[in-house]
């Protein structure tokens, strides 16, 4: 299973790329980022250039900073849109006076790609203690986009084995069957079956829907929401053409005959499907936002601080999300995408 289609065009993609937390591995990955060539796409950084030049520093790497728009002419040239930190930054620890700095590289990164200066977002590693501490509310950069873009979305990571779409995100165990709603199942299945049929180019896609409770409710005996909430949604949709299967256990489902023919799974809650995912390629793993006009996709790690600054970073992720975002993103934008 390809993490997304092949390009159908030969015109060269326009990407935003952010690093994220300016004192994690995020920055010393751009830099990687720049060493490669990027025939088919032409990638800017939305970043503080005094980080950046620190982290191809410790990584003993070049590092040319471009004006944007210009075009790259050897390995380590970078378009930047600079936005400066308020403070230096020292690798390994956040520094709160640094959140709107980290934000705002985001806002003006989802602005490009609104305005269709840009094509499509990547972005690293973000810190959400650092950015609340620096008095921003802050639960994820994919709600961020969300609100941002006036869209509902869908999280959905994915690697060479298997897409994960999830219909709760970043809550509370405890909090997740009551925001499992027949009106978030829906929704959730009709972005994620627009974005497979429009951006990944798969004209009639299987969707795996996993049950709330162990055994998918036993028959009612371990739980109703199968029964009530997630059954009637995927009889409707069913009638309207999609192909749905489920509410399916979540322990089997994703054994490898079960996802034979299966184009994406949805799984209820973050830990029901991701440590799957995880275990099945993290390297190779990429977090994709559903929904949005213009595909973004994020590198599925952490800031790793304790890496910070000392070069030992594996960049395979990051390299996976721009390729992902460049792929998808040569795929013409719809509106129910």
């Amino acid at each position: 299973m390809p993490l997304a289609p092949p390009p159908d065009t030969d015109r060269r993609i326009r990407l935003a790329l952010v690093p994220g937390e300016p004192a994690g591995v995020g920055p010393e990955l751009c830099v990687r980022a720049a060493q490669l060539p990027r025939e088919d796409r032409e990638i800017t950084a939305f970043a503080d250039p005094r980080t950046l030049q620190a982290a191809a520093a410790a990584l003993a790497l070049p590092l040319r900073l471009l004006d944007p728009g210009q075009r790259p002419q050897r390995p380590g040239d970078l378009p930047l849109v600079a936005v400066a930190n308020a403070v230096p930054v020292a690798f390994g620890t956040p520094d709160p006076r640094n959140a709107a700095a980290v934000v705002g590289a985001l806002r003006l990164a989802a602005d490009a790609c609104l305005s269709g200066a840009c094509d499509g977002l990547v972005t690293g590693p973000t810190h959400k203690a650092a950015i609340n501490a620096g008095g921003i509310a802050y639960s994820g950069t994919t709600e961020l986009l969300a609100e941002h873009a006036g869209r509902d979305v869908v999280m959905m990571l994915a690697n060479d084995i298997v897409r994960v779409a999830l219909v709760t995100t970043h809550l509370p165990l405890r909090e997740v069957a009551d925001a499992v709603t027949p009106e978030a199942v829906e929704r959730s299945l009709r972005i994620v079956h627009a974005a497979l049929r429009e951006r990944f180019g798969i004209a009639d896609p299987v969707i795996c829907v996993l049950g709330l409770n162990p055994h998918a409710g036993e028959s009612g005996h371990l739980g109703r929401e199968e029964i009530e909430v997630i059954a009637p949604v995927l009889a409707r949709l069913r009638g309207e053409g999609m192909r749905l299967q489920g509410p399916l256990p979540a322990d089997t489902a994703f054994l490898p005959a079960k996802l034979a023919d299966v184009d994406a799974v949805l799984a209820m809650y973050h830990d029901q499907g991701l440590p799957v995912l995880k275990y099945s390629g993290f390297e190779r793993a990429v977090n994709l936002t559903l929904g949005l006009p213009y595909p973004r996709v994020a590198v599925d790690h952490g800031t790793a601080l304790d890496l910070a600054g000392k070069g030992t970073a594996d960049a395979s992720s990051l390299l996976a999300a721009i390729d992902t975002c460049a792929r998808l993103a040569h795929h013409p934008r719809r509106a129910t995408q």
